[in-house]
Parts: structure tokens; sequence; C-alpha cells
């Protein structure tokens, strides 16, 4: 094929689903992720129609270890090279941290964070060799943030990628591989609801809030001029920049303050439906 292929994990919904809309109709075939293998082939059709490319589905759950070769051998498969890899999947663990199991938070760390590192590291070494890659970690405003009470392990993970794709971004510059870490805030997808969290956040001001599409072009673009950390958003950018220059205790009594209106401390937990 003379298109590239960008396999796009978490693509069912919210964030994952507008990066795969961006990557098709810049003209690039998909290798479309997730659990929900009926949504997956709903917008496989929707993106082969509307762009003319070619699409694979693979369901899979990135909990399970043995996922991310799954993945790769099922793309191989099919005589295809992963040319961008986007690691998106993601769940988010309301609760604080000794209000849930630690199968729960060992899944999450599995699917958050190991996951990516084996995707990155069994497709890396093929852009090399090409002299060609992409590669898009979806991080978070929290990773630059201070930590904060709830979803405990979140901004820890979220954090440990934006390093590992600055690692990763000087690592692949002589082989043509550009690597971005994208860091959205509050974002419209379903991953609020699913987390339990829909009511807390909506008393956010409306322009704390981006539209999936809108973060899925910067990340993109971002992408393409090999930016290494892409905050979409002037509001986020904003906040940030801030954290950077406020003294360290200042940052935490104002995430301390902000704990309540922005994470469920409770004990439910779920599953975020973009896994």
């Amino acid at each position: 094929m003379s298109r590239r292929l960008a396999l796009i994990t978490g693509a069912s919904s919210g964030i994952g689903k507008a990066l795969a809309q961006e990557f098709a109709a810049n003209g690039w075939d998909l290798a479309l992720v997730a659990r929900r293998e009926d949504r997956l082939r709903a917008l496989a059709d929707q993106l082969e129609d509307q762009h003319r490319i070619e699409t694979l589905v693979i369901a899979a759950d990135l909990n399970d270890p043995a996922a991310p070769k799954a993945i790769i051998d099922a793309v191989e498969s099919r005589e295809r090279q992963i040319d961008a890899l986007v690691n998106n999947a993601g769940f988010g663990l309301p609760g604080t941290y000794t209000r849930t199991s630690w199968k729960q938070q060992s899944d999450f760390i599995q699917l958050m964070y190991i996951s990516y590192c084996e995707l990155v590291h069994r497709v890396m070494p093929g852009m090399e060799e090409r002299g060609y890659g992409r590669i898009l970690n979806v991080a978070s405003v929290a990773g630059i943030m201070p930590g904060s009470r709830g979803h405990t392990l979140y901004s820890s993970v979220k954090s440990a990628l934006i390093k590992f794709s600055q690692s990763l971004h000087l690592e692949g510059k002589a082989s043509g591989i550009h690597v971005s870490a994208l860091c959205p805030g509050l974002t419209y997808s379903e991953f609020h609801d699913v987390n339990n969290t829909r009511k807390l956040v909506s008393q956010m001001p409306k322009f704390w809030w981006l539209e999936a599409d809108e973060v899925a072009k910067a990340g993109y673009d971002a992408l393409q001029r090999n930016q290494v950390v892409c905050v979409p958003g002037l509001w986020w950018k904003f906040l940030t920049g801030l954290n950077q220059v406020l003294p360290g205790p200042a940052s935490m009594w104002l995430m301390d303050r902000q704990s309540a209106n922005l994470r469920n401390t409770g004990e439910n937990t779920a599953k975020d439906s973009a896994s």
C-alpha cells in the first residue's frame, strides 16, 4: 500500500475517535484498537466511506499483558507496517489509594503505562530501520500539575508518559521519528460519565472545556512539527505555565482546593469506555 498506516488505541470514542478522524482526513490508513468491536466497525465504515482509506479493526483489551503483541501480530498478518503509533487507550480510577484494590491499581498501570511502553518498543525499531515514524502518547495536563486527592496514580502516570516521550523524542531525531506527548485538559467525552465525575466537573467554567476534535487537531499538528509537548487551549497553556513559576507549596495548595471539584474520591470505580 502507498498510504502510511497509523495504529490508534482507544479509538472507539472521545479523543481516540477524534484522532482517528484527523489521521483519516490527512490520508492515513488506520488500525483501530479498542474493546468495543461494534463501535470500531461503525467508525471504520464511516471513515472508509468519507476518506477512501483502508482500515483494520482490532478488538483488544490492553489490560491484558498479552494484548500489545497480539495487536502488532494482527497488523503484520495483514502485511502492513506501522508508520504511526497513537497511544490513547485509558481509564480513570476514582477513589483514594486505600479505597481501591491493588488489582485495580495494577490494571491501571498495565493499561496506562506498560502497554504504551511495550507498543513503542515493538514498533520503534522498524521505524528506525525505515527512517520514518510518528509516535503520539496521549498524556494530560495532570502530568504537569501537582497530584490531586483521588485518582491517585493518574497524575504520576501521565507525568511519566511526558518524560518517556521527551526521551523518545531525543532518541528518535536522527532516525526521522517524531515523538510528542499530547496533554489536554478537560475535554468533552464519555470519560467523565463512566468515571462518575460528570456532575463534579460540570461545575467548572465552560471556557475550561475543550472539544475532542480540537484536541486531536492540535495533537496531529504537533506531531508533524515534532513538538515534544503539546498543551491544547489557551486556558490550559496559561494554567500549566503558571504552575511552572509558582512555588511548589502554592501549587499544592491550589490543587488541594480544587481536588474536590475535579476528582471523585469515593469508592465507586469504573473503567473508561475509551479503553
